[in-house]
């Protein structure tokens, strides 16, 4: 999941091909509907992305009470209106009458916590949570973040590689070669400093043992000189998100789908190619193209159906970017590495999004 943050943005208003009283306002590559005449291109306003949570006052304030997602109609998530996908909310809420948003766009403010708007945090079912332990060697995941959201994180013509972006619940695995310790933890749960205590019910663990991901992590350790390896993949199938690929988390054996290595060496943190170094020994996430960056390219890939199975089981949920060139971002100030997500798998119906 990317990380909130609630910004001015300069609009590129653009026609809507289907309501003569609408049109569409293009934040970077994102596109939400907004009333025709509310904007003009150049114009700069306030966009609330996807996944923010907003407060009963605002959503009264924008005239959205009982439009939006979740149980209490107040997450912000994409719909098609009148068959455009629109992503996010462009506004002008009352609390910022008198700030300069054009100002404020050139500095980058962040007004999420003026405005109460949280990032909304997935449910752990219970298969997916369990007893946890401090764990500060731990090699956490990142936040990818949506290349439509910053669109200039890749050169044009930079070598790149497309991975398909499987449906699961991202399981974390830290070897530390000096003493022989693994640690496991989800996404959400490592972000927190934290690692599961192993148990043969929780999920990622049953996933850890069923591919020996430990004896994959030790030899990477020793190839490499490494003090720690971490390992990154997807659990997924029946039982753990509506997307399946054909796997049964409900077995002994849950789907499993590896997409990074970290390593620290010499006291660096280094993030390695999995393809390369993992093929024939885990399940990989599908590579789907590598080329030119290209951004048409890009989000061409993102959508279709699934491929991981071989059978197209059902819609894509979308596409990573990473450069072949492992790489920092300074328009990240981080990795360099996106993601796309599908435009049929943001308008499904009875979508899960577990963490």
């Amino acid at each position: 999941m990317s990380t909130l943050r609630v910004t001015a943005e300069r609009l590129v208003i653009l026609e809507h091909p289907n309501a003569d009283a609408l049109e569409l306002a293009q934040v970077g590559l994102y596109r939400a509907v907004v009333a025709k005449g509310a904007y003009r291109s150049g114009d700069h306003a306030l966009y609330i992305p996807e996944q923010a949570v907003l407060p009963a006052e605002l959503i009264g304030e924008l005239g959205l009470t009982g439009k939006l997602a979740g149980p209490r109609a107040d997450r912000v998530k994409a719909v098609r209106l009148r068959g455009e996908l629109s992503q996010g909310i462009v506004c002008r809420p009352a609390a910022l009458g008198d700030t300069d948003l054009a100002a404020a766009a050139e500095r980058g403010e962040d007004f999420a916590e003026l405005l109460g708007i949280v990032k909304w945090q997935p449910p752990v079912p219970t298969s997916m949570s369990g007893e946890v332990v401090g764990a500060p060697d731990l090699l956490p995941w990142v936040d990818v973040e949506n290349l439509k959201r910053h669109p200039d994180v890749f050169e044009p013509g930079e070598p790149v590689v497309l991975t398909e972006k499987l449906h699961g619940s991202c399981c974390l695995v830290t070897y530390t070669a000096a003493t022989g310790e693994v640690q496991v933890s989800s996404k959400g749960i490592g972000a927190q400093g934290l690692a599961l205590v192993e148990d043969g019910r929780n999920l990622y663990w049953r996933a850890v043992r069923a591919y020996d991901i430990p004896a994959v992590a030790a030899r990477l350790a020793e190839e490499l000189g490494a003090e720690r390896v971490g390992i990154f993949g997807e659990v997924f199938g029946e039982g753990v998100q509506d997307l399946t690929y054909g796997a049964s988390a409900r077995s002994g054996r849950p789907g499993y789908a590896a997409f990074d290595v970290s390593a620290v060496i010499d006291g660096q943190l280094t993030w390695l190619p999995a393809a390369e170094l993992l093929g024939g020994e885990l399940p990989l996430v599908p590579e789907l193209w590598r080329g030119p960056f290209d951004t048409a390219t890009v989000l061409e890939h993102a959508q279709g159906e699934e491929t991981h199975s071989g059978r197209g089981l059902h819609l894509r949920e979308g596409v990573v970017i990473r450069p072949v060139a492992e790489r920092w971002s300074p328009v990240l100030g981080g990795r360099a590495i996106a993601k796309v997500v599908s435009d049929a798998y943001l308008t499904r119906k009875g979508g899960t999004e577990f963490e």
